[in-house]
């Protein structure tokens, strides 16, 4: 459906799912219409057990998202803008809570609430020609809601300078600063992306949810609690057979290279 606000493709088979922004004309920019129909699209991926991976993006090469639509901006009220803000809170909220790694696959713009569903994203991987910038400021409101990550990302220093002066900051800015973990061509993307990917989906599938739902939790704990949440995850990890056959495959592997 070329003229759906998102379009979500599956493969391997199923396994990994990738929603992207289809507004290719706007940079990618984020009106009511794209965030409804991607907070539906990730919702509607969350309770299927086949899901390993979701993949993050923008249809073209021009841009993962532009930020907010200006249009709609400039239409809000009070009570509208809090509503406004409040759906875009739940774009970056679903996938924080989908219960398997999301990367966000940035190819080209990345800007204000776009860059807010980047940071929501557990990994990052940009195209040497992305560029990235929290220009809120610069039409008169400031970076909100999911712009809160950014301190555990790239400091509370850099945070500021991006909120302050709306600038942009290069990719190999991003990659120096960690606001992603890697950069590559933009002919490379896909080639790199798909490497994590397999790694993500060779690993345990219930190995990898936990995860996730651990480092969910860190992230609200002192480090004595984080320690304790990690036993009982591990505990819940063997009440399955998935760790003791796969040590049990990894040690057969490990046999066979040394000749039995």
């Amino acid at each position: 459906m070329s003229d759906h606000p998102v379009r979500v493709h599956r493969d391997r088979p199923g396994a990994v799912a990738t929603v992207s922004i289809n507004n290719p004309a706007r940079l990618n920019c984020l009106g009511r219409a794209q965030i409804t129909a991607f907070i539906e699209a990730v919702e509607g991926l969350a309770d299927d057990p086949d899901l390993r991976v979701l993949i993050v993006t923008g249809v073209g090469d021009r841009a993962f998202m532009g930020g907010a639509n200006l249009h709609e901006l400039g239409e809000l009220n009070p009570p509208r803008a809090r509503d406004f803000l409040t759906l875009i809170h739940r774009m970056c909220k679903v996938l924080r809570d989908l219960p398997v790694p999301v990367i966000a696959r940035v190819n080209g713009f990345c800007l204000g609430a776009g860059l807010e569903v980047m940071a929501a994203c557990d990994m990052h991987i940009a195209s040497d020609n992305a560029m990235f910038g929290m220009p809120e400021v610069k039409v008169g409101l400031p970076s909100v809601v999911e712009a809160a990550l950014l301190p555990q990302l790239i400091g509370w220093g850099r945070t500021k300078l991006l909120l302050y002066t709306g600038d942009c900051i290069d990719a190999r800015t991003a990659l120096d600063w960690g606001l992603v973990e890697k950069v590559v061509p933009a002919e490379d993307l896909d080639p790199a992306l798909n490497e994590w990917v397999s790694s993500i989906v060779e690993s345990g599938p219930k190995a990898i949810r936990l995860q996730k739902e651990l480092i969910r939790e860190w992230e609200a704990m002192p480090v004595n609690d984080a320690v304790e949440a990690g036993i009982r995850c591990m505990y819940r990890a063997y009440q399955t057979d998935e760790p003791t056959r796969m040590v049990n495959e990894a040690i057969q592997k490990l046999k066979a290279r040394k000749g039995g």
